[in-house]
């Protein structure tokens, strides 16, 4: 019953929140609870209360301590339509969401080129609302994208043109799928988790001393990290022959997450012979998304043109 309540509770707000912040509900059709049954590996905390933040005009740009997880749909107008469609993890290092730059602005960039877009808001890993925390984004990952493959048919998607994108600590979680996208971290369904692509902006991939971004580490794995917790989740290390091809952007001045998680990323898929573009830009820092200044400006021109390659794109 408490669960259940959980469930219609996450509906109502929904409801008030596109009623009253608009700049949302007139791109996106709707928004799915990625559980709409009891939440796995979750531990009920009633102070534990979602919070978001706004900007000047009053408009949601972030968001933080996610208790139920949801997907905000984005889909292409059916003429335009390519068939593919893209789960976006914003970044956030594991703390929080920049849901609206690395979220929702980017949805609606996809809708332009013909790309479905779904924005995961998931649950940040925290010991106060899971038993196990390492792998709770995980899990809302893997059953996003088998949320999308199951209504495939009813979204007028191709089922095998499902990628996952990710920034920064999204992008963390976004390889972290496309290497454990078989993890049995739930009891789900015999329905792939894999993505069939992804795409990777700034990312981190790494859990080692040097290259990693602490903070995500820290937010994700704790303080005291076995070795086997570290490798496990440096995602380089778990590339393989079925890795999906990879999209990655970075560039060399990222102070906050260096440059080296992009390229030995692609490193490891080229010696897997897994297809992989990389675009190395000398100036933008770290968090750029869409439309700062900079030699990164036009990364998402290259993106449309690698999507259009790959058949994902019209």
């Amino acid at each position: 019953m408490i669960q259940k309540s959980g469930v219609k509770l996450f509906a109502y707000l929904t409801i008030l929140y596109f009623t009253f912040f608009g700049d949302v509900s007139l791109y996106a059709q709707e928004v799915l609870p990625v559980w709409p049954n009891a939440v796995p590996n979750s531990i009920q905390n009633k102070e534990y209360k979602e919070v978001l933040t706004y900007d000047d005009a009053n408009e949601v740009r972030g968001v933080s301590k996610v208790t139920y997880p949801s997907l905000t749909v984005y889909l292409a107008d059916g003429d335009k339509s390519s068939g593919a469609s893209v789960v976006i993890c914003p970044g956030g290092g594991y703390s929080h969401l920049a849901i609206y730059k690395e979220g929702y602005k980017v949805a609606k960039w996809f809708n332009s080129i013909g790309v479905s877009a779904f924005v995961l808001k998931y649950r940040l890993p925290d010991d106060l609302i899971m038993k196990d925390k390492s792998i709770g984004p995980l899990q809302d990952a893997q059953e996003a994208i088998r949320l999308v493959r199951r209504n495939a048919v009813k979204w007028k998607l191709d089922p095998n043109k499902i990628g996952i994108m990710g920034f920064s600590a999204g992008g963390h979680l976004a390889s972290t799928l496309s290497t454990l996208y078989s993890e049995k971290v739930y009891d789900s369904e015999p329905l792939s988790a894999r993505p069939d692509f992804s795409i990777l902006i700034y990312p981190v991939i790494s859990m080692e001393d040097g290259i990693t971004h602490k903070g995500s580490r820290k937010n994700l794995l704790g303080e005291n990290v076995s070795a086997d917790l570290l490798d496990k989740y440096s995602n380089e290390r778990q590339i393989d022959i079925n890795t999906p091809p990879a999209f990655l952007i970075h560039a060399v001045d990222d102070k906050a997450v260096p440059v080296e998680n992009s390229i030995n990323y692609l490193l490891r898929l080229k010696e897997n012979n897994v297809p992989a573009e990389l675009h190395i830009y000398e100036s933008g820092g770290h968090g750029f998304g869409l439309g700062r200044e900079g030699t990164n400006t036009y990364w998402p021109e290259s993106l449309k043109h690698w999507l259009i390659n790959n058949n994902m794109a019209k």
